[in-house]
């Protein structure tokens, strides 16, 4: 006959107060005290140290995988000699995540392949280890999911995921025509989020050509740009692609 689980009553009251890492740990730290000698109140501050760990561990994951991130870049990778001309202050500030909580926004403008989505991307991960609620998307993917919705009638519903987190990134802007449905629904996330939410924007056109992208209409761009850089500010990078860095020369 097997003997019962001396842990089992204990684990079952855990598991109701939901202390999982507790659950999982305290008997290997119990026999470690014993080996050491530690006071309970040691014992108690190192399995409450670690719920603490492991719940914020869960709640990272869980910010991480609701921003919908592409795969991991850090700032530290981005190679800030590369571009001609990098406004390095501008983008650093960007990663202390302080202007999310003042509701500022920021433009990255520049050529294909000097780095934008590196570092929207970097700016994705360390937003969520600080806590701020992200989303991220290319403008395409965005226009074409509202575009249904408004389509089977569920847009309001399909603007929440673009208006409730704290920051809002956007890539990719400029590179596709939008049409006019698409337009409005861009200027309507951009308004619905102005003064309420972050939103940093990567594209490869300067704002003098943004009536251009949003079907010919300058008085929506125009619109959309006051908005933006009321409390925000525009980012510009020059350089080449560093995708032909180091492509031999013809």
């Amino acid at each position: 006959m097997t003997n019962p689980d001396p842990h089992a009553a204990l684990r079952e009251h855990l598991a109701e107060l939901r202390l999982d890492q507790i659950a999982e740990i305290y008997p290997e730290v119990m026999n470690e005290a014993a080996r050491k000698n530690c006071s309970p109140l040691d014992v108690l501050v190192t399995l409450v140290a670690a719920e603490v760990t492991a719940r914020r561990e869960r709640a990272l994951q869980r910010r991480i995988a609701a921003a919908r991130l592409p795969k991991r870049k850090t700032l530290e990778e981005f190679d800030m000699a590369f571009p001609k001309r990098l406004p390095k202050q501008k983008v650093l500030r960007l990663f202390d995540c302080e202007f999310v909580a003042q509701h500022q926004s920021a433009v990255l403008i520049g050529p294909t392949g000097i780095g934008k989505t590196h570092l929207l991307t970097a700016l994705g991960y360390t937003a969520c280890e600080r806590g701020v609620s992200v989303r991220f998307t290319r403008v395409v993917d965005m226009l074409n999911g509202l575009t249904a919705a408004q389509i089977n009638g569920t847009l309001a519903k399909a603007l929440k995921v673009y208006t409730t987190p704290s920051l809002l990134l956007l890539d990719e802007l400029g590179y596709l025509p939008i049409d006019k449905r698409g337009a409005d629904l861009m200027f309507q996330v951009v308004a619905a989020r102005y003064e309420f939410g972050s939103i940093v924007i990567t594209t490869n056109r300067a704002f003098r050509d943004w009536g251009k992208i949003f079907d010919v209409d300058n008085t929506l761009a125009t619109a959309m740009i006051d908005r933006l850089m009321h409390h925000g500010e525009a980012i510009v990078i020059h350089g080449d692609s560093y995708r032909l860095k180091d492509r031999p020369p013809e």
